[in-house]
């Protein structure tokens, strides 16, 4: 596994399409004086409380899981010592749940087994802490920080639980060049959803985090609306390389009528899971095409994807990194890819209109990309908008229906949802 920082080559940040690495915008803000020296100015604050009902029925379990959970989170961005371009982010996030009704994946509760998980314990942590520094056209951000790229496949934020996934790191973002944004990152630990006493990954000694010595590598150049062009590299510690491309774009057609697709592919390659393969060399391949249309409203769409099984029976594609709940399905009975790898064709119906919200129902059907093995179907179903009167606050009603045939048990869930930000 690669170890050396490549700070020479990546990709795009905070302006790039998808792709994120800033917190919340901030809506209040004190300056003060300009006559005296301050460590901290131009202080502007941001926040988030978002209340959640998520209830799980799984068949393989005696009881249903219904929890109550609540993120809190505070942020604070401010100009530093009065140097141009150099600024400071610290964000606080808490988690409240009531534990005894469902199964959080924290190994010290005990007589959780007969509930289904729902991943959201109770916890309190610094989730973002960083400098930085912009000069001209560069961005340099050091510390912990949330990460997302492109449509967060391979690296995101896991923003749908309520305490998300950050990154300790270095970031280094360039858009010199006009239409081209470049990001290289180098990752020294992942601070995972779950908490300490959960489940840890590979040899980490905490479920909540694990050190790596990673690299993210990024390029996009945006060639016309109808063509921009992605390559990156993910450069993972005792995990894997994956390097791909993709093209994306959007074709409008008039005022009320565009169209835009995603085409991706990318291989896996060094993989290191010894103590699950025999032979961890081989590589595995991802495939991914997508098209979807607006017009006057409504929304539709399909995707074929394809988490490919390794070669010569050895370990699938995966994204460790990846805002999983975001693809193959809201149930989340893919967060792993099964050995035989994963292939999701799914269609997508809706509406979104102002003062009407966004309204979407998704179909997958899944089944194992070697082989023969039908993996089930999900209907998955959203309605969203914003609570009139409130400014910032939304609501949100979801649901999750996933039927089994050859793998997993089935499955609904449902979730009601409140999210203020100030």
């Amino acid at each position: 596994m690669k170890k050396a920082l490549m700070l020479s080559l990546a990709a795009s940040a905070a302006v790039m399409a998808g792709g994120d690495i800033a917190p919340a915008t901030p809506v209040q803000t004190t300056a003060a004086p300009s006559s005296q020296f301050l460590i901290f100015d131009n202080i502007k604050v941001n926040g988030e409380i978002r209340p959640r009902w998520e209830y799980v029925d799984q068949d393989n379990k005696d009881e249903t899981a219904n929890a109550l959970t609540n993120r809190l989170q505070l942020g604070m961005r401010a100009d530093l010592f009065q140097v141009p371009g150099l600024s400071v982010y610290l964000e606080g996030t808490n988690v409240i749940a009531n534990a005894d009704f469902f199964d959080t994946t924290s190994n010290d509760l005990a007589d959780k087994g007969p509930y289904p998980v729902v991943a959201d314990p109770a916890q309190s942590r610094v989730t973002q802490a960083y400098v930085d520094y912009k000069f001209g056209d560069t961005l340099i951000r050091a510390g912990r920080q949330g990460v997302n790229l492109d449509n967060q496949r391979f690296v995101g934020t896991v923003n749908w639980r309520q305490m998300p996934q950050t990154y300790d790191a270095v970031a280094v973002v360039n858009n010199s060049v006009e239409n081209l944004s470049l990001l290289a990152a180098y990752v020294w630990q992942v601070n995972r959803i779950f908490d300490k006493e959960s489940t840890p990954i590979l040899d980490s000694k905490r479920g909540d985090q694990f050190d790596t010595n990673s690299v993210l590598l990024h390029a996009s150049y945006t060639f016309m609306p109808e063509l921009k062009v992605t390559a990156y590299g993910y450069l993972l510690q005792d995990l894997h390389d994956t390097w791909g491309i993709a093209a994306t774009g959007k074709f409008r057609i008039d005022n009320n009528t565009n169209i835009n697709y995603r085409a991706e592919y990318a291989v896996q390659t060094d993989p290191t899971f010894d103590d699950v393969v025999a032979n961890p060399t081989a590589d595995a391949d991802y495939y991914n095409l997508e098209v979807g249309m607006f017009m006057n409203g409504f929304i539709a769409g399909a995707q074929y994807e394809v988490l490919g099984a390794g070669n010569d029976g050895n370990g699938p594609f995966s994204t460790p990194l990846a805002t999983l709940h975001a693809h193959n399905g809201w149930a989340d009975k893919f967060l792993t890819t099964p050995a035989n790898g994963l292939v999701d064709m799914n269609v997508k119906l809706g509406y979104k209109a102002k003062g009407f919200g966004v309204a979407k129902v998704i179909y997958h059907d899944f089944s194992s990309d070697k082989g023969s093995t039908d993996y089930g179907t999900e209907w998955d179903v959203v309605y969203k908008n914003a609570i009139p009167g409130v400014k910032g606050l939304t609501g949100l009603l979801k649901g999750a229906f996933y039927s089994a045939d050859d793998y997993s048990v089935d499955t609904t869930k449902f979730w009601a949802m409140l999210d203020y930000k100030f």
